[in-house]
């Protein structure tokens, strides 16, 4: 009940609504003509400018300038007001003073000193009978002559301040409704940085710990182990120093988490992000735990190459190194970086089983791959990966364009 009775007053919004009253008013206008029989050629003239322009008053409510004159001047040359003049002047000088055209005491000044002259134009001309004697301003009585100026007045100020109030409502109403959505937006970030809060305290008080647990046990054991040969000697420091490197970046992602709870000036200095330069300690590193890893380049590389590219081509680099320590132990990895024009492509294989229930190799579905893929696409480029072929291995392929978004592809698994 209350959504269907706040419907008329929704209906002056409606988009619509200027041209249905507009068109009411027109056919208002033609009857009134019809009934009264009007032949006076300055009323029909001036009657069109006083009603079609209000079609048009809520898109350009500068009209009002010509609707708000022309109804003053159709009145003059007709004392007896038209009711479709009377409308069309209110509905004019509204939309002058609701879009605020002039400002509100202008707009009422001249309208009202508009409205003083047609009243004294009447007195001019003999509007007002006086027994056939010509009315004399300052006589008895004379200022009777100027009724019809303090009326218009009336209604003048009454529409200019209706018409200014609403105005001042509306933007109260639309200020009321930033307000809320910065509100609204506000309380989201601060649930945002809480969630990020919260996941970082269980990042530093389970994973952090467990880390430092093994990088602490892996360095102890080269002291602690007796008769520990050289390889296996070598092989606890690999593991307490890969263990030690994931704690800093540990600390680096907490840092980023707890960025808006502890503040800029609490934050943990900014790291530069890997780059291409950096594949060559990444492949290092990789050896150095045992696996073993070729890196083949073609093409001129770019002078310039935009940083989120870099960063890609490395992670994905690094994720399909994990993988193949991870799944594919001993297996030797074949990396292919190719420079072209418009793009940079990656090809990436190793000897190791295939995916799928024969192989050592989890399904196609794993984090690691998504993770890949959604990089990839950020940069409006692709990645596919899938079997290498019959005698199984694995194979990622990548083209990431030179210039984000210059090219799309579209996502693929090869089968």
């Amino acid at each position: 009940m209350r959504q269907s009775s706040l419907r008329p007053l929704a209906w002056p919004r409606s988009p619509r609504y200027p041209y249905v009253s507009g068109i009411l008013l027109v056919l208002l206008a033609a009857a009134e003509v019809l009934h009264s029989r009007v032949t006076s050629t300055t009323v029909l003239a001036t009657l069109p400018f006083v009603v079609l322009p209000l079609l048009w008053r809520r898109r350009e409510p500068r009209t009002g300038l010509l609707v708000v004159p022309a109804a003053l001047l159709n009145f003059l040359f007709r004392p007896e007001l038209l009711m479709t003049v009377a409308v069309a002047g209110v509905m004019g000088l509204y939309a002058l003073a609701r879009h605020r055209v002039l400002h509100p005491a202008l707009l009422g000044a001249a309208a009202i000193a508009g409205s003083l002259l047609v009243n004294v134009g009447h007195v001019a001309v003999g509007v007002y009978d006086l027994g056939g004697r010509a009315p004399a301003v300052g006589a008895d009585g004379s200022l009777s002559y100027f009724t019809e100026s303090f009326v218009l007045a009336v209604g003048v100020l009454a529409t200019v301040g209706v018409a200014d109030g609403t105005r001042s409502r509306e933007e109260s109403r639309r200020a009321r409704e930033a307000a809320q959505r910065e509100l609204i937006a506000m309380e989201r970030r601060h649930a945002a940085a809480q969630e990020r809060a919260a996941i970082a305290r269980e990042l530093h008080d389970i994973v952090a710990h467990s880390v430092s647990v093994i990088a602490v046990q892996a360095e102890s054991a080269t002291y602690t182990t007796p008769d520990l040969s050289p390889p296996a000697r070598d092989g606890f420091q690999q593991i307490a120093s890969s263990a030690r490197s994931a704690l800093t970046e540990l600390r680096r992602l907490l840092s980023v988490l707890r960025a808006d709870e502890v503040g800029a000036e609490g934050a943990a200095p900014v790291v530069p992000q890997p780059t291409l330069d950096s594949l060559r300690a990444l492949l290092e590193a990789h050896r150095s735990g045992g696996g073993e890893v070729t890196l083949h380049t073609a093409g001129t590389r770019p002078a310039v190459l935009p940083p989120s590219l870099e960063l890609t081509v490395y992670r994905i680099v690094q994720e399909a190194l994990t993988n193949a320590r991870r799944h594919a132990r001993g297996a030797a990895v074949d990396i292919r970086l190719t420079y072209e024009e418009d793009e940079v492509r990656l090809r990436i294989t190793d000897d190791g089983p295939g995916p799928g229930p024969r192989g050592s190799r989890p399904d196609l579905g794993g984090h690691g791959l998504s993770g890949m893929r959604e990089r990839a696409n950020l940069l409006g480029g692709r990645l596919a990966c899938g079997p290498a072929g019959p005698g199984g291995g694995f194979l990622i392929e990548a083209g990431l364009p030179v210039r984000a978004g210059s090219r799309s592809f579209a996502e693929g698994v090869y089968e």
